[in-house]
């Protein structure tokens, strides 16, 4: 780009008008991108579908994640959304597979839920460990775990757990939801 170029009203060979619609054009796309993603990391828009809002999050209503003695609150996507942009954007793309399967009905009475259960369970746990539990280290750090704060046998196994570099999905399966881990086959 020279300024001659610049001066005959064009910007690498696009005449300036069309670069303002384009640049405008950008802005408003990123930005109802943006709107997007915010608005699907709500819990609403996740329990908007039933199979969720009759299952999980009436399992998760039940857990520390949502009622606790400090009033901290967990929503789905601090558990399952990634923080960064790159790795939230492709979970995103991931999540796209349960649109799909709602949409096929896959899920969509309470025994085809239960009979997927274990299935789904897996995803989010190998999903979980390949990420060293990023989602759940966003408000537990082992550096905060106070001593005093966690009963002996807690603060134990934490160290343990932290020395043999397992991750918090290895100990902590059923959580915030109704606990299958004793079904899997080893």
């Amino acid at each position: 780009m020279t300024f001659g170029n610049l001066s005959k009203g064009k910007i690498l060979g696009v005449s300036l008008g069309a670069t303002a619609v384009i640049f405008v054009a950008g802005i408003v796309f990123w930005a109802g991108f943006g709107a997007a993603m915010e608005a699907t990391n709500q819990t609403e828009f996740c329990i908007s579908c039933h199979e969720m809002r009759d299952t999980v999050y009436q399992e998760y209503k039940e857990t520390i994640h949502y009622t606790n003695r400090s009033g901290v609150r967990t929503e789905c996507a601090d558990c399952h959304v990634p923080k960064t942009f790159g790795a939230k954007l492709v979970r995103k793309i991931l999540a796209v597979n349960d649109i799909y399967h709602t949409v096929l009905g896959t899920v969509d009475t309470p025994e085809k839920f239960e009979a997927k259960r274990l299935e789904l369970a897996k995803r989010v746990w190998a999903y979980m460990e390949a990420s060293d539990s990023r989602e759940c280290r966003s408000c537990h750090a082992w550096d905060a775990m106070g001593e005093e704060l966690q009963q002996r046998r807690s603060w134990s196994r934490h160290q343990r757990a932290q020395e043999r570099g397992q991750t918090c999905i290895d100990c902590h399966k059923g959580i915030a939801h109704k606990d299958v881990s004793h079904l899997v086959d080893d």
